[in-house]
């Protein structure tokens, strides 16, 4: 997953306000956390302000998410 496609999926997911967006957003994080790593995760978490949106923190490892 391109880092762009994954700013899209967040997007989509924060135009919602169901509870699942979070887990939607964490599996999107894992799979940015697999491909591009850590920084690209934290890049986009602060971004997206994912701290204050969902509670999900920089530094959190999301790469055994949904496996």
């Amino acid at each position: 997953m391109t880092l762009d496609r994954a700013r899209e999926l967040i997007q989509v997911q924060l135009s919602f306000t169901s509870g699942y967006n979070r887990n939607a957003v964490r599996l999107i994080l894992a799979e940015v956390s697999n491909v591009h790593g850590q920084g690209a995760v934290d890049q986009l978490i602060r971004e997206f302000d994912l701290q204050q949106k969902f509670e999900l923190e920089p530094g959190t490892d999301f790469s055994k998410v949904g496996r």
